[in-house]
């Protein structure tokens, strides 16, 4: 189980597949782990080397004082790839994680190879609701969220059929720190890369799901609209694509990252 102590947090991590294999990074979303990408990691173990980790305030990294910031838990991703002596790296982030990648892509270009954002958007709600949300788990916890966020998250039928990837879901939902994810809904709220879109230089593919409330497709639409040469993919899923149509998801993401598609 490593670990890495960066500036100001430990981060919990793992590396997946051959050292000398082109590095990808992946960031996850709010209220999960980096065991939400378990899907995809027998076939990206196979092409890269898979650098994932518990975003600050997450399953086993530390969670420190809040409010936190996209741009801190950017740097939480730079210091990794650094510790870990990774330059240049793939990213890969949906949700929260998109927001973490797409800053990447605007402020450190040097860092990033190719990009992919899923299920994200450069501004993701409004102030209102993400307050809302951060008094119910000040009042109640995680509990009193978690029937709320799960029903965005997958679809009423697999949620009335838990897979056991959809059962550790909920137990990560559910387990998470709440002061961490209160700081972590703050950095959402706050962050706004709409206008920051136009320096993203590297190549990059959007994924957006045609039933997903919490991040719609038109707002993935957009973002792929205001970065030059971006493509952009429509599943027929919620807002963990990666999960509910893994293998969709998956396909897209490897023949991406090797100039495949």
């Amino acid at each position: 189980m490593p670990f890495a102590q960066l500036p100001g947090v430990r981060l919990h991590y793992r590396v997946d597949g051959d050292a000398g294999s082109p590095p990808l990074l992946l960031s996850n979303s709010l209220g999960t782990s980096l065991e939400m990408w378990e899907p995809q990691i027998g076939v990206l173990e196979a092409r890269f080397r898979v650098v994932r980790y518990d975003s600050r305030g997450h399953g086993r990294s530390e969670v420190t004082r809040g409010p936190y910031s996209i741009e801190m838990l950017a740097q939480d991703a730079l210091g990794l790839l650094d510790a870990l002596a990774i330059p240049r790296a793939h990213v890969c982030g949906l949700s929260m994680g998109g927001v973490v990648a797409m800053w990447l892509g605007v402020n450190a270009p040097a860092h990033v190879d190719h990009l992919v954002l899923a299920n994200t958007a450069a501004k993701i709600g409004t102030a209102e609701t993400w307050n809302a949300r951060i008094d119910a788990v000040r009042k109640g916890g995680m509990a009193s969220i978690a029937p709320a966020v799960l029903a965005r998250f997958f679809s009423p039928q697999l949620l009335e059929q838990p897979t056991p990837m959809i059962a550790q879901v909920r137990a990560t939902l559910e387990a998470t720190p709440k002061e961490g994810y209160i700081a972590s809904c703050a950095a959402v709220r706050d962050a706004d890369l709409r206008h920051a879109l136009h320096r993203v230089r590297a190549p990059t593919l959007v994924i957006v799901g045609t039933g997903d409330l919490s991040t719609p497709a038109q707002d993935g639409r957009y973002v792929a609209d205001q970065i030059h040469g971006a493509r952009c993919l429509e599943l027929p899923t919620t807002h963990l694509s990666n999960i509910q149509a893994a293998p969709a998801f998956t396909q897209a993401l490897v023949e991406f990252l090797t100039g495949r598609a």
